[in-house]
């Protein structure tokens, strides 16, 4: 075995988050493999020399060369068939692993579509079905891959290559495209953990090396997030609760967690309900808690559409809902956000706020609401002046609009009367 393989996944390796049970461990495990060949005939290989015995001139066209014999798969269920070639194959995985390490020179742009041919030909294929129907990595044993003696170093070669100093993505993206990534990323359902830890690695390489697919990986992974955690029914499965203890709390840990902040705020903005008000009570909750502990320049980027959705919470009709929305106002820290920012925040707030303190029906309401519109005239009285004649000024208008349409109305009604009485001949045409 080639030294490069030194630093692959170990066999025993089981992905997830805790140690199977002893009794578990014991069991065999059992492997399947969907790589097979349909003709009965044995494969045979023409033996090559290796890439150090011929001149470096000829070294690339050697090299292409034995990227086309890889190209060939075995049959890895039949453990007595094609001994020789596959050992073969194995051994010349094993020389190109070494040479895309060490070697320089051999990365022509005639390469590149024979490298990932031969890589999709041999990691690219219909997973076998699982003994199970819904195999649980922390309790049933994998099936494990009957071909990884060859498919090991194929993942091997690839990331190698994606790590060359001589590999240029702009070459490359032409045959590592949005397809490519997809057949990659379904290749994650295998059972097998061993194969899971190298997609992971060949993907971060290629999310790493090409910018143009860094959206299209994000937005496909968040498909497959959704695709895992929608439809969830009560009461929850231990697997769903699982997911929740194990993976979605533990994001919540990382150092980074502040930068996401407004990412979040917006995420729930988005999903806002609009006819459960228990769940907009939760969501309020929920929003106060992440604004705890926002940063400053965080806030500034969700501040106008978070507060045209308080703005509507504190107008609701539901008394809980804008209740819960004006107890921000009790948040020393939020109130010194919305200080900082009082020139963008109050024009938003004010013409909700001044309404809800004539014509809310709760009287506790509208206590809270004459608190709120104390605290912004605390904080800018010269705006908050401005604002108030500006509003004031707006509704004079509307009732003046208001008055129009209503003397309208009743030039039409009165017309349509005497229209009505004259074709009735009760007065003269």
């Amino acid at each position: 075995m080639s030294s490069a393989a030194t630093t692959s996944p170990s066999v025993d390796k089981v992905d997830g988050f805790s140690r199977k049970s002893v009794r578990k461990a014991k069991q065999k495990r059992s492997q399947s493999s969907s790589q097979f060949r349909s003709q009965g005939k044995p494969i045979e290989l023409t033996p090559l020399p290796l890439l150090t015995d011929v001149p470096a001139p000829e070294q690339p066209e050697l090299f292409l060369k034995k990227l086309q014999q890889c190209c060939t798969v075995f049959d890895f269920m039949d453990t007595l068939s094609d001994l020789k070639m596959k050992e073969y194959k194995r051994s010349t995985l094993n020389e190109l692993v070494d040479y895309v390490t060490v070697s320089r020179g051999y990365l022509t742009e005639q390469a590149y579509p024979d490298v990932v041919k031969m890589v999709s030909y041999n990691i690219f294929r219909t997973l076998p079905p699982s003994d199970s129907n819904e195999f649980d990595p922390e309790e049933d044993e994998p099936t494990l891959e009957a071909s990884w003696p060859h498919l090991q170093l194929v993942y091997e070669f690839f990331i190698r290559f994606l790590e060359s100093q001589e590999f240029q993505p702009s070459i490359a993206k032409k045959y590592i495209d949005q397809k490519f990534v997809l057949q990659l990323l379904e290749l994650f359902d295998s059972e097998d953990p061993r194969e899971r830890d190298y997609l992971k690695t060949v993907l971060h390489r290629i999310y790493g090396k090409f910018l143009g697919l860094r959206a299209f990986i994000r937005k496909q992974i968040n498909n497959i997030f959704l695709r895992i955690i929608n439809g969830f029914a009560l009461p929850l499965k231990a697997e769903h609760k699982q997911f929740l203890v194990k993976v979605l709390i533990p994001l919540h840990t990382v150092r980074s967690l502040s930068l996401f902040h407004a990412q979040v705020i917006r995420g729930l903005l988005k999903f806002w309900p609009k006819t459960c008000s228990q769940k907009e009570v939760m969501f309020l909750g929920e929003l106060e808690e992440i604004l705890d502990v926002i940063e400053p320049t965080q806030f500034v980027k969700i501040q106008e559409p978070l507060f045209k959705q308080i703005s509507r919470c504190v107008s609701s009709p539901h008394f809980q809902v804008a209740e819960r929305a004006l107890y921000y106002w009790n948040n020393e820290y939020i109130m010194s956000l919305i200080e900082e920012n009082s020139s963008v925040i109050l024009p938003i707030m004010f013409a909700s706020l001044y309404r809800i303190s004539k014509e809310h029906w709760n009287p506790a309401i509208v206590a809270l609401v004459y608190n709120v519109l104390k605290a912004f005239m605390e904080m800018n009285s010269t705006l908050f002046d401005e604002l108030t004649a500006t509003y004031k000024s707006d509704r004079q208008r509307e009732k003046k609009k208001e008055k129009e349409r209503e003397d309208l109305w009743k030039k039409l009604e009165d017309l349509e009367l005497k229209r009505g009485l004259r074709n009735d001949g009760i007065i003269p045409t």
